[in-house]
C-alpha cells in the first residue's frame, strides 16, 4: 500500500477517484503544526529559530497519519505546489518521522495524468521553499506581537496590526483622504449634430480645437462662445483618416486578474472568487460522474502556459471556429515583473470540458467561474480582433474662427478572439460613413454639457487588488486574506461595493506611520517580498533577511511603546435612551460587533444590541441580532441573554420546525423565502407568505 498525503479532503477525494485501491489518500487539514498561540514562539537570539507547536485540532489527524505510515510501503507528500504546500510536507515530515528520500510530489492539476506523472517523479523537500516561507511566517509574527501592543496601549485594547495589513489599510486610508480632499474643476462637452447636404442621417461629432490646437472648455462664458461660432460657422470635412486596428487578446488569468474579472462580471466578492475557484480546482461534484477538477492550480502570478494545454487549445480553435481563428503561432505572454513564475496560468484542465455541458451538473456559481477561466483562457489562445477605423476632423468656421470636431467609429473586419471573450463592452458600428475631404456639412444643432472633474474612485475588491499586486504588497494568496483581515478588525468596512476605512482605521493609520513610517511605505512591503523570493531562489539566508530589519525595528518599539501618548477614537452618540440612568447611549466597537452602551460607565453598566434585528427568537419571542465570533464568523443571538441563550449560525425562523421541533434558517431564493429544517434528519420547508 503506498500512502499519499494531501492538505485538503476534496483533493484527497479526488486524487482517491483517479488511482486504484494500492494507493491510500488522506488528508492532513492544512498545517499540523505552527508558532505558539499566547507567546511570540522566536529565539531573537539563536538565528531567529520558531518554536513550533502540534496545533490542538491536529493531535488526532496525526495518530491517523502516523498509523497508516507504518501499514505504508512508501509515502509521499502531495501538498499544494507552492511555499505553503512545501512547508507543510515539511512539517508533516517532522512530526511524522517521514524519511526524506524523495516523498514530495507535485502537480499542477489534479488530473489522473498529473498525478501518475508526479509519482513517477519525486523529489526531496526543497528546503529553499519552507525557509522562504518560515521567513514570513516568523517576520509577521514578530512584527504582530510587537505592533498590536503598541496600537493598543495608544488607542484601545485588543487591536492589531500586521506587515501587510496595515500598509493595505494605509492605502485605502490615503485613497479616502484624496477623495475628501479633491477640489471639482468645471468643464464643458461640447457636441454637434451634422448631416451630408443630401442627406438626412445625423451624425454626433465632439468638439476638440481652436485653429487647430485642442481646447478645453472650462465655463459657461467660454462654452457659449463655441456654441453660437459653431451654430454660425460653414461645416466641412477637414481631414478624413481610414486605418485598421489591431486587439489583441489578453493574457490567460492569473490570480490577481482573475479575482479582478470575476468580481466585475459575475458580482462575486473576492472570498466566494476565491472559495468556487479552490473547489474548482480541488474537485467539484458532477452530477452522474462524481467529484471531477477542472481547472489547473489556482494561486498564480504567470501568465505561462504549457506546450500541451498550446497545442490542444489549438486544435481546439481550428476544429470549432476554422483556421483563420488560430494564430500561426502560438501566443505567448510576458509576465510581470516580480512574479514568482512558479506555475502555469490558470487554465481548464482539458478543453473537451465545455462549461455548457456541465452548466445543469454543478453549482450555478461554479459554473459561471469555470466558464469565465475557460473562455478568458481559450481567447488568450486565439487570433487578434480586426477593426477598420474611420477618425474624421470636422471643421466649423465662423469668420476666422476654425472650431475643430471629430467624428470617430469602427467597424469589425474580424472578431477573433472576441468570438468567445470580450474584455470591455466592444462598440462597433455596423458600417462606417463615407466622409470625403472638402466636403460640405450641415450643422443641426450645437449643445453643450456643464460637467465637473471627479475624484478617484474607492476601491472595489477588484480594483484593490489590482493596487496590491501593482505595489507588490503580498502574493496571490494573501490578497483576498488581506481584505477579510482588515475587515473582521473592523479599520474598514463596505459601502454599497467599495471599501472604505472606519474612524478607527484612521486612528490606526496615522498611528503605525507616526511611528514607524518605513513599515508603513508599500515600497518596504514590495522590497520584502523580493528578499522572499531571493530565499526562495537560495540567493538569500532567511534569518539573514530578517536580521536585516528586526534590532532597527525593535529598538524602535523599545522607544515608543511607553511615550504616554494615547489617542481615543470618539464615540458616536446614538438616539437611543437608556432606561436605566436617561443619558443618551453611545455606539461602541467590540470583536463581536458594535453594540450600545451606557456613557456613565462605571456608574452605569448598562448595555443594548446596536442595529435592526435580523430575526425573532423562536425560542422567547425576542429580537436575534447579528453578532461575530472572535475568528470574525456571524452568527444569530437572542437580545435576551443570559436568560435566554438561544443562538443560531444562520438567520432563524419565528418557531421552530412543527416536525422534529429543530431550528429553522430563512433561505432566499428566486422563488421567494422558505423555512428550512437545519435537522438532516428532518427535511421539512415551509414557503413564507408574503405578509410574514
Amino acid at each position: 500500500m503506498k500512502l499519499i498525503i494531501v492538505e485538503s479532503p476534496h483533493k484527497a477525494k479526488t486524487i482517491s477517484k483517479y488511482l486504484g485501491r494500492e494507493y491510500n489518500v488522506m488528508a492532513s487539514k492544512g498545517h499540523v503544526r505552527d508558532l505558539p498561540e499566547r507567546k511570540t514562539g522566536i529565539d531573537v537570539n539563536n538565528h531567529y529559530q520558531p518554536e513550533y507547536e502540534i496545533n490542538k485540532d491536529k493531535v488526532e489527524v496525526i495518530k491517523s497519519i502516523k498509523s497508516a505510515i507504518a501499514k505504508a510501503d512508501k509515502v509521499y507528500l502531495a501538498a499544494d505546489p507552492d511555499r505553503e504546500g512545501e512547508a507543510i510536507s515539511w512539517h508533516l515530515a517532522q512530526v511524522c518521522g517521514i524519511e526524506d528520500d524523495g516523498a514530495r510530489i507535485v502537480f499542477n492539476e489534479i488530473s489522473k495524468k498529473a498525478v501518475l506523472k508526479a509519482i513517477e517523479n519525486p523529489r526531496s523537500i526543497n528546503m529553499e521553499l519552507v525557509d522562504a516561507q518560515q521567513a514570513r511566517r516568523v517576520l509577521d509574527r514578530l512584527v504582530g506581537y510587537e505592533l498590536s501592543p503598541i496600537i493598543s496601549r495608544k488607542i484601545k485594547s485588543g487591536l492589531s496590526a500586521g506587515r501587510v495589513q496595515s500598509v493595505a489599510l494605509r492605502m485605502i486610508v490615503e485613497r479616502e483622504r484624496e477623495i475628501r480632499n479633491f477640489k471639482p474643476e468645471e468643464y464643458w462637452n461640447i457636441t454637434a449634430k451634422i448631416t451630408k447636404e443630401k442627406s438626412t442621417t445625423t451624425y454626433k461629432c465632439e468638439f476638440n480645437d481652436v485653429d487647430g490646437k485642442k481646447f478645453k472648455v472650462k465655463n459657461k462664458e467660454q462654452a457659449d462662445k463655441i456654441i453660437e461660432h459653431s451654430k454660425n460657422g460653414v461645416w466641412s470635412v477637414d481631414n478624413v483618416k481610414r486605418a485598421q486596428s489591431v486587439s489583441k487578446p489578453p493574457a490567460p488569468f492569473t490570480t490577481s486578474t482573475m479575482q479582478q474579472d470575476a468580481i466585475a462580471k459575475l458580482g462575486m466578492s473576492a472570498t466566494q472568487v476565491s472559495q468556487v475557484a479552490q473547489k474548482l480546482y480541488e474537485g467539484v461534484e458532477v452530477a452522474g460522474e462524481g467529484q471531477i477538477a477542472l481547472v489547473t492550480y489556482i494561486r498564480s502570478d504567470s501568465v505561462r502556459v504549457s506546450s500541451e494545454a498550446q497545442a490542444e487549445a489549438l486544435q481546439y480553435i481550428k476544429g470549432n471556429y476554422g483556421d483563420d481563428y488560430a494564430p500561426k503561432r502560438p501566443n505567448v505572454y510576458g509576465t510581470a515583473k516580480g512574479a514568482q513564475d512558479a506555475h502555469e496560468a490558470i487554465r481548464p484542465i482539458t478543453l473537451a470540458r465545455n462549461p455548457e455541458d456541465l452548466k445543469d451538473k454543478i453549482k450555478r456559481e461554479e459554473y459561471r467561474l469555470y466558464k469565465l477561466i475557460y473562455e478568458r483562457f481559450l481567447a488568450s489562445q486565439m487570433a487578434p480582433a480586426l477593426y477598420d477605423t474611420l477618425t474624421v476632423h470636422i471643421v466649423s468656421d465662423d469668420e476666422g474662427h476654425k472650431l475643430g470636431y471629430y467624428l470617430k467609429g469602427k467597424t469589425c473586419k474580424f472578431k477573433g478572439y472576441t468570438a468567445v471573450y470580450s474584455s470591455t463592452e466592444e462598440k462597433s458600428d455596423k458600417t462606417l460613413p463615407d466622409f470625403a475631404e472638402g466636403e460640405k456639412l450641415k450643422c443641426k444643432d450645437v449643445e453643450g454639457e456643464q460637467k465637473f472633474t471627479k475624484p478617484p474612485a474607492r476601491y472595489t475588491d477588484g480594483s484593490f487588488i489590482k493596487a496590491m499586486e501593482d505595489n507588490g504588497i503580498g502574493r496571490p494568496s494573501t490578497f483576498e486574506k488581506t481584505i477579510t483581515t482588515i475587515l473582521k478588525r473592523q479599520y474598514i468596512e463596505r459601502e454599497a461595493k467599495f471599501l472604505k476605512p472606519t474612524e478607527l482605521g484612521e486612528i490606526v493609520c496615522d498611528q503605525l506611520v507616526k511611528y514607524f513610517p518605513d513599515i508603513m511605505e508599500t515600497k518596504f512591503t514590495a522590497q520584502m517580498e523580493k528578499q522572499l523570493d531571493e530565499i526562495e531562489e537560495g540567493k538569500a539566508k532567511w534569518y539573514d533577511v530578517i536580521d536585516e530589519f528586526y534590532p532597527a525595528f525593535h529598538q524602535k518599539v523599545l522607544e515608543v511603546q511607553y511615550d504616554g501618548v494615547k489617542v481615543k477614537p470618539k464615540e458616536e452618540v446614538s438616539d437611543v435612551i437608556c432606561e436605566k440612568c436617561g443619558a443618551k447611549m453611545v455606539i461602541k466597537d467590540s470583536k463581536y460587533g458594535k453594540f450600545l452602551a451606557c456613557p456613565n460607565f462605571p456608574k452605569c453598566r448598562n448595555t443594548k444590541p446596536y442595529g435592526e434585528p435580523a430575526a425573532t427568537c423562536p425560542q422567547c419571542g425576542k429580537p436575534v441580532y447579528k453578532k461575530f465570533s472572535k475568528k470574525g464568523t456571524p452568527y444569530y443571538s437572542c437580545s435576551g441573554y443570559p436568560d435566554c441563550k438561544f443562538i443560531a449560525w444562520d438567520i432563524p425562523a419565528p418557531y421552530f420546525c412543527p416536525e422534529c421541533h429543530g431550528v429553522m434558517k430563512v433561505v432566499k431564493g428566486k422563488e421567494g423565502t422558505k423555512y428550512v429544517c437545519t435537522n438532516k434528519d428532518c427535511k421539512h420547508t415551509e414557503i413564507v407568505k408574503s405578509d410574514e
